[in-house]
Formats: C-alpha cells, structure tokens, sequence
C-alpha cells in the first residue's frame, strides 16, 4: 500500500508522526506492506514561495503534485491553516482542490463517542453515540456556482447556486446505503435535507433517495429535517445509525457530531473515492499556538489511519487492511480511559505518549 503523506500547518507535523507510529505498529501486528511519501504542502511553503497572504496569488498544490497523488492508495493529511495566510486561501487550494479534482465525492464521517470521553450530553454514554454521516462533497453550494454585480453600490447582487445533479446524488446515496449494509446496527438510512424549503434541490434528493432505497429492502428509509436533525443529535443521539445528507448541511451537522462525541480532538474524517484515491485527516484545525509545544492531542489523527486502512481495505477487499484498521480503534478505546482529558495540555500525557501507548496497544493485543 503506497500513502502519501501531508502534515500540513502547525500541529499538523506532530500528530501526523504519531498516525505514522501506529501504522507501523498495525503492519507488524497484521502483516501488511505500506510505503509513506511526504509531500510538502503548506502555508510556509505558499508564503516562502511569495504566495499573497490575502488572497490567492499562487497554487498551494502543483499540477504535477495533484497528478502524482493519484498514483497512490490513500493520503493522510495532518491539518490545513496558518495564522499568516488569510482564511480560505489554503482550504480551498488545497483541500477543496483536492476534492474535486480526485472526485473524493462522499465526506464520512463517524460520529462515535470512546470510552472515558467526555460529551457535553448528559447521561449519554459510548453506547448511545455511534452513528456515521455520509456527506457528499463535490455538489452543492461548493460548486461556487453564482456571483456578483454591481458590487459596493446599493443594489449588489450576490448569488450562490446549490447545484446538484442526480448522477451526483446517487452516487452519494447508494454509498450510503451499502455502508448501512455492512454495519452490524439498526440497518436504517436517514436522509437529512430541507424538502419542504428546498423544494427543487432536495425534491430531487429525496426522490433519489426513496428510488434507490426500494434496492435495498433490508435498510429501513428515514428522513429529517436538518433542523430536526440538530434537535435529534443532542437529544436522543442514539436513535442514528447512518445518515446521507447534503454537502453544506453535512458541514454543519457534522461539526455538532463532533462536539457531542467529545469535541475536535478525536473526530476524523475520510474524502472518499471508492475507486480511486481518498484522504483521511483529523477534523481539528492546526493549533499554530500549541506547535512543538507536545501538547496536541493526536487521538483524531489516529482515528483518521484507522479509518485510513479500514476504508482502503473495503474498496480494495483486502481483509487484512480492515482487520488493521479495527484494530487501531480497539487501541484507542484501550487508551482514551487512561487519559485525564482529551484537550491540548490536559491530556495528563503528552502528544507522543499517548501515540505511544497505542502504539503499544496495537502490538500487544491477542
């Protein structure tokens, strides 16, 4: 297996090693073969290369780079942001390129809360949050379809269009319900969307889904308002197995995912081409304040490797991949008990202790 590597800003470096650590042990636990490759993609390389801090000037990833990322299994990417690069410039040139153009069209995300985690939620506990969201990622308002005019004068106009195409919604929608499939739950698929507002866009989701659901006579078909959906998560999380949703309404329920499962430093993420090369990375951002400091959580970064071998052994049926990648999380759920808090500097270890106390579970576990 060939990952390419990108530890990105800030923490990004740190917490990636720690990813790297517990790969290494989970080859030689299973018996996998991987290569690592680093590429160098980040705000101090835009800025030395004379990149505009305050707006986009030069690419943050080269033609060439994106090219060469698609002869690879997977990327592990630490965090994307630097302190003295304007919001969006890195983001955009970087991950939603990166999207796009490898047609990384699902965002999964697992919402699951491990053991000794605390949630904002009370009285909930690990047995009451494991779900998972399927967001697609390549439609929608991130098209950036639309504009403006007559920009500064009164009458500006400015226009964003949720562009979504049935052969977009599908593909996000069939994915959904074959990971429902596989996963030994409650066996139900909600949609979430805003039919009753959104009554072309997600007229077309909903009959979409409803299409491909009758395919799939096994999965119970579900649907929320995303409204609904934010009132549900905090107040009966339990309720959800898997979720398919929308681009912009998946960025924003996810993120209320991460916080009731404990909070940034143990949510991952993976952008999903089945056929072709994704990217798994930690949902936090890069912590420029905490860099070198060893105080980063890396648990999230953890996550996105076991996520990383996991869903890389599914597109590719190789059982040994899975078996890793469960491992890994088993490893985690070893370790986060043991922790004080999974905030930057509470840890009650620090970053590289707790990359090697998994480390440590991987290889010791039967």
């Amino acid at each position: 297996m060939k990952i390419a590597v990108i530890g990105g800003d800030g923490t990004g470096p740190e917490v990636v090693a720690e990813g790297v650590k517990v790969l290494a042990a989970a080859a030689e636990k299973v018996g996998f073969e991987y290569e690592t490759k680093d590429f160098d993609v980040s705000g101090d390389r835009y800025l030395a290369a004379g990149g505009d801090p305050a707006k986009p000037s030069i690419p943050i990833i080269s033609d060439e780079e994106i090219d060469e990322l698609r002869s690879f299994d997977a990327i592990y990417l630490g965090a994307v942001g630097h302190p003295d690069v304007a919001p969006g410039i890195l983001e955009k040139g970087l991950l939603l390129r990166a999207r796009f153009e490898l047609d990384q069209y699902v965002n999964l995300r697992p919402v699951k809360l491990y053991p000794g985690v605390w949630t904002p939620l009370a009285d909930k506990g690990p047995q009451d949050i494991n779900f998972v969201v399927v967001r697609e990622n390549t439609e929608g308002l991130y098209t950036g379809m639309g504009g403006i005019q007559y920009k500064g004068t009164a009458n500006e106009v400015a226009t964003q269009i949720m562009c979504n195409t049935r052969g977009g919604v599908e593909r996000a929608v069939r994915y959904a319900f074959d990971l429902c499939k596989r996963r030994a739950d409650k066996h139900r698929l909600t949609l979430v969307a805003k039919t009753n507002v959104l009554t072309y866009a997600h007229d077309l989701w909903y009959r979409t889904f409803m299409e491909v659901g009758e395919q799939y006579p096994d999965i119970e078909t579900d649907y929320n308002h995303v409204d609904a959906c934010c009132m549900w998560f905090v107040k009966t999380p339990e309720y959800y197995d898997t979720i398919v949703v929308c681009n912009m309404f998946g960025d924003i329920i996810t993120d209320l995912g991460a916080m009731i499962q404990g909070g940034m430093g143990v949510a991952a993420g993976g952008n999903i081409n089945p056929t072709g090369v994704s990217m798994f990375e930690p949902i936090g951002g890069s912590a420029p304040k905490y860099t070198g400091q060893n105080v980063i959580n890396p648990i999230a970064a953890i996550a996105a490797v076991a996520m990383l071998l996991r869903e890389t052994g599914n597109h590719t049926s190789d059982a040994k991949l899975v078996d890793a990648g469960e491992r890994v999380e088993e490893a985690i759920m070893s370790v986060t008990p043991k922790m004080k808090s999974q905030s930057a500097g509470r840890m009650g270890f620090s970053t590289t202790e707790v990359g090697d106390l998994v480390a440590q579970a991987v290889a010791q576990a039967k």
